[in-house]
Formats: structure tokens, C-alpha cells, sequence
């Protein structure tokens, strides 16, 4: 159980690290560039294309989740590369406690970070779509949160993200190396859905998409051809939670039975 005086020494680091604040804010400009160029680029004249507007302004979420992962690694891998984990363990010796309050800060200035970069990338995309000819004059949803998917697109994004930090945050706890954690955190991400693609099989592609961390936690994104999906957008960010869960739990028992 996270007690006050671990996330009282938590939330100090954080905000007294310089890395904190200019990671946080790298991962929400390249969120929001990011999606604000993919709406800038694609174009449907006449209408009628296949498009979803929410999913193409949330696009930078593909490139600002790697800036996410890396911003939660470096909460643990950060002092153990320091060597700083052995005072942070001699001051607050309840381990599970510790990792417990490095998910709650870390998850706290992701939940924030990511509104702002999904609220803004919604924002560019509702002012950019319409003229690409991708909104309601076309037949396409308006971009908004009045809509109720458009609603569970951007508050799933939000939660996606911060469950993409727990994910990070016990892989780095259970390998203890930043380098090490985040090649196995972006493999996890972005390696499930070359491997689907590579093995030229669509209904094994389909399975792999099923399982893969991002492959299914993004499809809380879709808000049109919700039939065509792999796998449904609350259950598929329900199979990211259990990647988080899973990471969380290694980690946490890791951290409990190893020295530092």
C-alpha cells in the first residue's frame, strides 16, 4: 500500500528533475505535431473514403507513447543508474510501497500530459478535417466530444497512455537497466504488428493483433467500421491493462526479493 511518505518523495523528484517537465512536454508536441501532420496529409475530395477522423487525429500517439515509455523507464532505471536506488530503499525500505508511488506519480503527470495531447490533437483535427474533406459536409463524424465515441476515443487514448507507463514502469523495475527496458518496452509495442503482417496469414495477423499491446489497446481509437476491428476498443485496452498488470506484478516482486 503507497503511503504518503514515498509519494511525498516520489512527486519531489519528479518536479525537481529538469528531465521531468521537458520530457513531459516533448511528449505532448509530438503528439500533437504529429497528428496535426497526418490530418494535414490526408485528403478525401469527393468524400466516401475510409477514413476515421478520430483515429487520424490521434496518430501522434504512436510516436508520443515511445516519449511516455521512456519518461516512466527513467523513474526506476534513473536510479539505479545513479546507484540512488540503494538510499531510496534505505530511506523508504517498503519496496512495494516505493514502486507503488512511482506508478501513482508517474501515472498522475501521464494522465495530465496526455489530456493536454489528446485534447489538442482532437482540437487540430476538428480544424483541419473539414477542408481535407474528412467531416460532416462528407458524411463523416464531426470531430468532438459531444459525440459519445469520439468521447471513449480521447478518454481511452488518455488512459492508453498511462497504462503504457505502468507497462514501462515494471518492465524498468524488473530489469533494472533503462536501455535494457526501454528496447523491451518499444519491441512489445511496435514489434507485434510487423510480426502479424510478416506471417501472411489473416487470421493469425488477426490473433496477433489480438494480443499485442498497442495493436489492441488502440483500438479504443476506432469510431467508425467498429465490425472490422480485431478485437472490441474496451476490450482491447482491457488486454494493455493486463500487459500493464502483468509488467507491474514482475516488478514489484522483483524489486521485493532482489537487492539493490
Amino acid at each position: 500500500m503507497t503511503g504518503l511518505a514515498e509519494l511525498r518523495a516520489e512527486w519531489t523528484k519528479a518536479r525537481t528533475l529538469a528531465s521531468t517537465f521537458w520530457i513531459v512536454l516533448a511528449a505532448v508536441a509530438v503528439t500533437v505535431t504529429a497528428g496535426a501532420a497526418v490530418a494535414a496529409a490526408v485528403r478525401c475530395p469527393s468524400g466516401g473514403c475510409a477514413e476515421d477522423p478520430a483515429k487520424i487525429s490521434l496518430t501522434g500517439i504512436y510516436l508520443g507513447q515511445a516519449i511516455i515509455a521512456v519518461l516512466a523507464v527513467q523513474a526506476v532505471g534513473g536510479e539505479y543508474g545513479t546507484g540512488m536506488i540503494r538510499v531510496t530503499l534505505a530511506a523508504m525500505p517498503r519496496r512495494t510501497a516505493v514502486l507503488a508511488a512511482k506508478a501513482a506519480v508517474t501515472g498522475g503527470l501521464v494522465l495530465a500530459a496526455g489530456t493536454a495531447a489528446v485534447g489538442a490533437s482532437l482540437l487540430a483535427g476538428r480544424l483541419i478535417l473539414p477542408g481535407n474533406g474528412i467531416g460532416p459536409a462528407h458524411g463523416y463524424p464531426a470531430v468532438s466530444l459531444a459525440d459519445g465515441a469520439m468521447l471513449r476515443a480521447a478518454v481511452g487514448s488518455v488512459l492508453y497512455l498511462a497504462l503504457i507507463a505502468l507497462l514501462s514502469l515494471g518492465v524498468a523495475a524488473a530489469v533494472r537497466d533503462s536501455a535494457a527496458a526501454i528496447g523491451i518496452v518499444l519491441g512489445l509495442l511496435y514489434l507485434f504488428p510487423i510480426v502479424g503482417a510478416a506471417v501472411g496469414n489473416a487470421q493469425l495477423d488477426r490473433h496477433i493483433q489480438q494480443i499485442g499491446p498497442m495493436t489492441a489497446g488502440l483500438a479504443v481509437q476506432a469510431t467508425t467500421g467498429l465490425d472490422r476491428l480485431p478485437i472490441g476498443p474496451w476490450a482491447g485496452l482491457g488486454v494493455l491493462a493486463a500487459w500493464a498488470a502483468a509488467a507491474m506484478l514482475a516488478g514489484g516482486l522483483l524489486l521485493s526479493r532482489r537487492d539493490a
